[in-house]
């Protein structure tokens, strides 16, 4: 794919143009994303108007809407019209008022109150991603009708590898059918006899995107249809939920690193808007972690009678942070993948448990270890009293990363339990957990085992 140029006029303009409309699509997407704002109007302005379907019917369009509202405004309801269903209700979503409406009003009432009604539904339910672009026919239908249909509307659909049936008199979804089982069977035979004898799986308007993306993987379907009250309102392709589960994925990766989701690629997001992005949550962690130097401040007069003790507290602090994070990830995923539930909270409590015992004494072995070689190599001398010191180290160790395993892997369950989306568990916010109470669970270990001796 040929690079464009930053500044575009006259010629060149015309000549890129040639490029839009022969590319593969998606390289022609890939391409108008790294071009500045002005420069990809300027050349979507040039661009074939069947070539611009393509493009804007792309879910890989950076800023689709402000491309769209940037259109002259007969042109860009055109465009609207000609778009799939579901692209255009996403364009129209992110635009704010009074561009949404001038559009809306754009179009014929057919399209519009279809559109609104899309528009009307939750984001992220299945029936906010639908296409009303789908093949439907009567049950009374034979195969040989259904496939000279399809040939005549075959343009104007999302897809027609998936048929569905349904009653002639109300309209309720009763089968369906791939075009493989169509295409083998007699052109005089019911299409009733071509399609699986069983009830279609189906979704319902409000279900969430993440039940509906198992839906289709648990069925190996190539489209699922959203069916209310038994009547067929569209259908949700399986490009559309992997589009949907990227940008689900995202989020998620985004909260886990501590931070607020981004709305657009990296390196669109402006200065100022990364800064609002990533600043508050850290914040809300640096002031949570102010709480790990009121631990240690309640500790003082123990740190001055055995100063040694604060070597070892960035040890201790980052083995419970690692271990947190550690069952904190497994268990979000698991909980994505509905591996487990809510009510399974009391088996993960079970299995960390042990598992955090067996880690930490995993690490306070090697904490024991490496505190007596470094006093018998002479590295560096912990006193008369390092016997007691790395029994402190190794017990404080296990306490800490059972600890970490322990309240890492109950965090996301009752972010769950409250209605938050466990992915907010991140790892930082875990972290700061896990530093404040293993500074509490160090010194206390500290003051059973050194009492008498450095305390």
């Amino acid at each position: 794919m040929n690079e464009f140029s930053p500044v575009v006029a006259g010629d060149d303009a015309v000549a890129i143009a040639r490029i839009l409309a022969n590319d593969h699509v998606a390289d022609v997407v890939e391409a108008l994303n790294r071009e500045p704002r002005e420069t990809a109007i300027e050349l979507l302005c040039e661009v074939p108007f069947e070539r611009l379907v393509e493009i804007f019917d792309q879910p890989e369009l950076d800023g689709a809407s402000e491309l769209a509202e940037a259109l002259p405004r007969a042109k860009a309801c055109k465009l609207l019209t000609a778009m799939s269903v579901d692209r255009a209700a996403d364009i129209l979503r992110e635009l704010d008022e009074p561009a949404r409406s001038e559009l809306l009003g754009g179009l014929a009432p057919p399209l519009r109150a279809t559109l609104l009604s899309i528009l009307g539904y939750p984001e992220g339910s299945a029936a906010s991603i639908m296409t009303t672009e789908f093949v439907s026919v009567p049950s009374d239908w034979t195969v040989g009708r259904t496939l000279d249909y399809i040939r005549k509307v075959e343009r104007t659909r999302e897809t027609v590898y998936a048929i569905y049936i349904v009653d002639p008199d109300t309209h309720v979804l009763v089968r369906s059918t791939g075009l493989r089982r169509l295409i083998t069977g007699e052109p005089d035979d019911p299409i009733l006899s071509v399609a699986p004898d069983r009830v279609p799986v189906t979704v319902t308007p409000l279900t969430d995107r993440e039940t509906l993306a198992q839906t289709i993987s648990k069925y190996d379907l190539l489209a699922v249809p959203v069916v209310d009250h038994g009547k067929i309102l569209g259908i949700v392709t399986i490009d559309d939920i992997i589009d949907t589960m990227i940008e689900e994925t995202t989020e998620d990766v985004h909260r886990f690193g501590g931070m607020e989701a981004l709305e657009e690629p990296y390196m669109k997001m402006s200065f100022l808007a990364m800064i609002k992005k990533r600043g508050g949550w850290l914040c809300a962690l640096f002031i949570s972690e102010m709480l790990t130097a009121n631990a240690m401040q309640s500790y003082e007069g123990e740190l001055e009678k055995a100063i040694v003790l604060t070597l070892f507290i960035p040890l201790i602090m980052s083995s419970g942070g690692n271990s947190g994070s550690q069952a904190t990830s497994l268990v979000i995923r698991a909980l994505a993948l509905r591996e487990i539930g809510l009510r399974d909270w009391w088996r993960v409590a079970l299995r960390e448990l042990p598992t955090g015992l067996v880690l930490g004494g995993m690490l306070g072995v090697v904490g024991i270890c490496r505190i007596a070689l470094w006093q018998y190599m002479g590295f560096y001398d912990y006193g008369p009293h390092w016997p007691l010191i790395a029994t402190t180290v190794g017990a404080a160790l296990v306490g800490i990363v059972t600890f970490g395993s322990l309240s890492g892997s109950m965090l996301p369950f009752a972010l769950k339990r409250i209605g938050f989306d466990p992915a907010s568990a991140s790892a930082p916010f875990v972290a700061t957990l896990v530093d404040v109470t293993g500074l509490v669970i160090y010194f206390s270990v500290a003051l059973v085992i050194l009492r008498g001796t450095l305390l």
